[in-house]
């Protein structure tokens, strides 16, 4: 080959390897000079469609270990971030319990002037009347008690209510709290023991005015069919005292010798479907004809009373010229 051939062959592949170039990168058009990549396809519309055209899929390896227990916790922790996987939690979700409910479903409707008319007039005679047209519910209920509860019966249920009411209130006035949480429900106890924090109560328990009843009987299931509460109201006329003291030993209500005829209308409640549940004080029922009771005496600190202090008066005696004296008057 003569160097005039040589020569003309390197100006063609100059002036073709110019032309790719110009092609493929812009910026050599403009007299630009940018440094660009090279691996960057001619024609970028479809490199998302391109990308997807290669996907990688991740082929089970059936060599691994499987038994999450011959892992040392190394090889657990390297294998849960690779999956993604949280670390389980260090503590367990604890089991519900509803041993009592949140109100008294179908409350009982008290008598206007129950305790003060007689069964020989008209109002207690129609009193007489509209409770016995109010016992069908309360039989079936009645009925369904005794299904979990062979021993129970209408007639000696009030006494045994008695002896859980008197129980309650000493054990109340002795802030003895382990043994009030058996004579009452998780929802009436905060509603007795929270305005009794700083006082001391002194109560007794003097006698029956009229023999307890009941008046009222109620079942109802929560969550399931099978999980049964039964809400029994009985009536007290009693007659008590009740006296209460601050933290100062200030008598602030009721009296330790005057006596109060107190009639109230008690819902106990019991847990049927629980083999070991019990009857215990759940709510007490006040009609909105009952009189209001008397608003207890609050002490508070006497306040200092603050002394304006009196200005000091100018004592001093005037000077006065020698040679003469100054008049007393």
């Amino acid at each position: 080959m003569s160097l005039s051939q040589f020569t003309g062959l390197r100006n063609t592949l100059t002036f073709s390897f110019k032309n790719v170039l110009q092609l493929n990168l812009p910026s050599l058009n403009a007299g630009i000079q940018i440094r660009e990549r090279h691996t960057k396809h001619w024609k970028p519309e479809f490199k998302k469609l391109r990308r997807l055209k290669i996907q990688k899929v991740k082929l089970p390896n059936f060599q691994e270990e499987n038994d999450m227990s011959k892992l040392t916790p190394d090889e657990i922790r390297s294998r849960m971030k690779e999956q993604g996987v949280l670390p389980p939690r260090p503590w367990t979700e604890r089991p519900i319990l509803i041993t009592a409910t949140g109100a008294v479903f179908e409350p009982y409707v008290p008598p206007e002037g129950d305790g003060k008319l007689s069964s020989l007039s008209f109002g207690g005679a129609k009193q007489s009347v509209e409770l016995l047209s109010k016992k069908s519910k309360s039989m079936l209920a009645v009925r369904k008690i005794k299904s979990y509860e062979d021993n129970f019966s209408t007639k000696t249920f009030p006494e045994t209510a008695q002896e859980i009411y008197i129980k309650a209130h000493k054990a109340l006035a002795e802030k003895d709290y382990d043994a009030l949480h058996q004579y009452v429900t998780e929802l009436s106890f905060p509603i007795m023991t929270f305005d009794l924090r700083s006082c001391t109560v002194r109560w007794q328990f003097l006698k029956s005015l009229e023999a307890p009843r009941v008046v009222h009987v109620r079942c109802t299931d929560i969550i399931n069919k099978e999980n049964i509460f039964s809400q029994v109201t009985v009536r007290f006329h009693t007659q008590q005292t009740l006296a209460v003291y601050d933290r100062f030993g200030r008598l602030t209500y009721g009296s330790e010798v005057q006596a109060k005829d107190v009639l109230e209308y008690v819902v106990f409640e019991k847990h049927l479907a629980n083999l070991y549940g019990q009857w215990r004080i759940h709510e007490k029922i006040i009609p909105d004809w009952m009189p209001q009771r008397e608003p207890g005496r609050k002490t508070y600190v006497q306040p200092i009373p603050e002394v304006e202090p009196v200005p000091a008066e100018d004592t001093a005696v005037a000077a006065t010229p020698a040679g003469t004296t100054s008049a007393v008057a």
